[in-house]
C-alpha cells in the first residue's frame, strides 16, 4: 500500500513536472525537466503550505485561499525562470491549459493519473 502510494506520488510529480516543462519551453525557451521537477515539488508545497496558513481564518480566508497560495506558486516560478512575474503567470497558464489537454488525453486512452505541482488540474 505504501509502495502504490510512492509511485503515484512520483508519477503525479513526473507527470506534473512535464507540463511545467513544456510550457517553460514555450514561453521563455528554458529545456530542463530537472529544474521542471524542483519547480513542481517546491511550487506544490508552497500552494500547499499558503493554503494551509490561511484556509482556517473563518471569513477572510474564503477571500484569501484563493489569492495567496496562486501568488505563492507564481513567485516560485518567478524565482526558479527567467522573465519576471508576466513569465511567470505565462507559465503557469500555460501549465495549466497543457495540464487539462495531458490529463484528458490520459484519461481517454484509461490511465488515471493527477498532475502533482500544477495547482488546479
Amino acid at each position: 500500500m505504501v509502495f502504490g502510494i510512492i509511485i503515484s506520488f512520483v508519477a503525479s510529480l513526473l507527470v506534473g513536472a512535464g507540463v511545467i516543462y513544456a510550457a517553460a519551453a514555450f514561453v521563455v525557451d528554458v529545456r530542463d525537466y530537472s529544474h521542471a521537477v524542483v519547480t513542481a515539488l517546491v511550487g506544490a508545497i508552497a500552494w500547499g503550505v499558503m493554503s494551509l496558513l490561511f484556509g482556517w481564518i473563518p471569513v477572510v480566508g474564503r477571500i484569501l485561499v484563493p489569492v495567496v497560495p496562486l501568488i505563492a506558486y507564481l513567485w516560485v516560478i518567478n524565482r526558479r525562470y527567467p522573465g519576471g512575474w508576466i513569465a511567470a503567470a505565462m507559465i503557469a497558464g500555460a501549465a495549466w491549459i497543457i495540464g487539462v489537454v495531458v490529463l484528458v488525453v490520459l484519461q481517454t486512452v484509461g490511465v488515471g493519473v493527477e498532475l502533482f505541482g500544477v495547482p488546479g488540474v
